[in-house]
């Protein structure tokens, strides 16, 4: 007989966890509560990983999604503001090498190729301060918003820094007590299966066994269901993205009211690059490296020196960093049977841009969204979901690379980024046509893409390429892209000041909230 999907179990918490939890729930109810049973199971022996403190503006929509309120969020999470990425050192490590990646579109995009009238300035002015007026505010050290500004609203488009292990325990306190899922807190020993293969039920050490319809697996890299139970392999891209260890450190301010980056600092080193990432109590500090290129003593000392160079304690006052070790990849499928995978179980490549938690989001959202209602019907859904997220990964590979492979850095590392070999060829492909024309919507095709064309315009013309002449076409208007340049900086006048501090921003709303919508 069929049987009907009543009952999700989610295997694992964390952030991955209890986001896919809330969003399910959150979907799945009417003005009686739950139409849908969510359980999930979480070990008191396993620890969160706890260092994925960057997202993307999806982030909003998915905590208004689940009911949260945002200024609870912020003191919860100790979070701040994100207004993009900065990335230093990664063109050619000269003394002003450094460009933004805004979350903002370029002012006009869309309407005209931008690029020919920054040509037509002789590439002076960095592409993203000339045509957006998000730059001009994150070097001014301001908020993305004004202190009433509703939840959620916005006067600069912005994400969130976070402290991730918060948001575990924030996001559970909410599931329980506001959604209606069930949480077990049990350590699993293994799988029951029914004859034709499908999960049946978890079994949890000194409890009974936890029976559910669909199972999701959010048990982090260790992937017990997908990868250890049904042996789903990693597709690893290790030979695209070098990257796989990372050395962590939590660094405190010099002074409390020490000004709050609003975006992630990323700073090119010799074999990878160091992240920074503000919070309102202290920063979040990363070296990402490959271990083929560089060891994990001289790794350390690069971010210690790093950290002393940033007006951090000195090298030798800090604990020893927490080490990492990654596994550039992805399941090609992970939708299998009646399992699904979600975040690192599911597949990780590095932390640049911020991919893992956006990742998640989307995935979790298109569960709750596309929910089976049978089991018959989950094989055809099943299929659509891997075939996105599929394309998802290579496109946040490609993306991740474009980083790497238009740097003119030396050294053996940087290299061997730039080998052909090691550039997936419908990058290469992409690159060859950008030679000569921007990159446009027609070069992504699908629906709700992780990165926009915009995205790739802003590090394409910020890692210094300028496209070669070809004969003019109508969009080609340095005039009309003249007109727009104006507008963002008008923009940026008016916003200046009438923006607050990142900080007092932060500070307002610990203190008195913002206006509910």
């Amino acid at each position: 007989m069929e049987r009907n999907i009543s009952h999700v179990v989610i295997v694992g918490g964390g952030s991955a966890g209890w986001l896919t939890a809330g969003l399910i729930a959150a979907e799945h109810r009417d003005r009686h509560g739950p139409t849908l049973r969510v359980t999930l199971l979480e070990s008191p022996d396993v620890p969160a990983i706890g260092v994925g403190e960057g997202t993307w503006p999806t982030m909003r929509d998915t905590l208004h999604r689940i009911g949260v309120s945002e200024s609870d969020f912020v003191r919860a999470c100790d979070a701040t503001f994100k207004q993009g990425s900065r990335f230093v050192g990664w063109c050619d490590g000269s003394a002003n090498d450094a460009y933004y990646h805004p979350f903002v579109l370029p002012q006009g995009y869309g309407e005209t190729h931008l690029v020919s009238g920054w040509l037509a300035r002789d590439g002076r002015v960095p592409f993203a301060h000339l045509a957006s007026f998000q730059p001009h505010l994150c070097d001014a050290g301001l908020g993305p918003k004004q202190f009433g500004t509703p939840e959620f609203a916005a006067v600069a488009n912005y994400a969130y820094h976070l402290d991730a292990t918060s948001l575990g325990v924030f996001l559970r306190t909410h599931c329980v007590q506001r959604l209606g899922v069930q949480h077990v807190v049990g350590h699993m020993e293994g799988v029951d299966s029914h004859e034709d293969g499908d999960i049946a039920a978890i079994r949890i050490r000194d409890a009974a066994v936890l029976q559910g319809d669909l199972f999701v697996d959010c048990t982090g890299m260790r992937s017990l269901l997908l990868g250890g139970h049904y042996g789903i392999p990693i597709t690893a891209v290790g030979e695209v993205l070098f990257n796989d260890r990372a050395l962590a450190l939590q660094v405190p301010y010099t002074r409390a009211d020490a000004p709050i980056a609003s975006y992630t600092r990323s700073t090119a080193q010799e074999a990878g690059w160091i992240w920074d990432i503000g919070l309102s109590a202290r920063r979040g500090v990363g070296h990402v490296y490959a271990s083929a290129h560089t060891s994990d003593d001289a790794a350390e000392a690069a971010l210690r020196r790093y950290i002393a160079a940033t007006g951090g304690p000195a090298e030798d006052s800090l604990p020893a960093a927490r080490r990492i070790e990654l596994n550039p990849g992805y399941r090609r499928t992970a939708w299998h049977r009646n399992c699904v995978a979600i975040g690192l179980a599911a597949g990780f490549v590095e932390p640049l841009e911020a991919s893992s938690l956006v990742l998640v989001e989307l995935a979790a959202t298109r569960l709750a969204e596309e929910m089976p209602a049978t089991r018959q019907d989950m094989t055809l859904l099943a299929e659509r979901f891997n075939d996105t997220f599929a394309y998802r990964w290579q496109r946040v590979i490609e993306f991740l690379k474009l980083h790497y492979v238009l740097s003119r850095r030396q050294g053996d590392y940087w290299r061997r980024h730039r080998d052909p070999a090691t550039v997936p060829a419908s990058l290469q492909a992409m690159l060859q046509l950008w030679r000569h024309q921007p990159p446009s919507r027609s070069d992504f095709p699908r629906s709700e893409e992780i990165f926009p064309s915009a995205s790739w315009q802003y590090i394409l013309y910020g890692m210094g390429v300028r496209p070669q002449p070809r004969p003019a076409r109508r969009a080609d208007d340095p005039t009309a892209a003249e007109s727009w340049f104006g507008e963002a900086a008008a923009m940026a006048q008016r916003m200046l000041p009438a923006l607050p501090s990142h900080r007092a921003l932060v500070e307002h709303i610990k203190a008195h909230g913002l206006p509910r919508i």
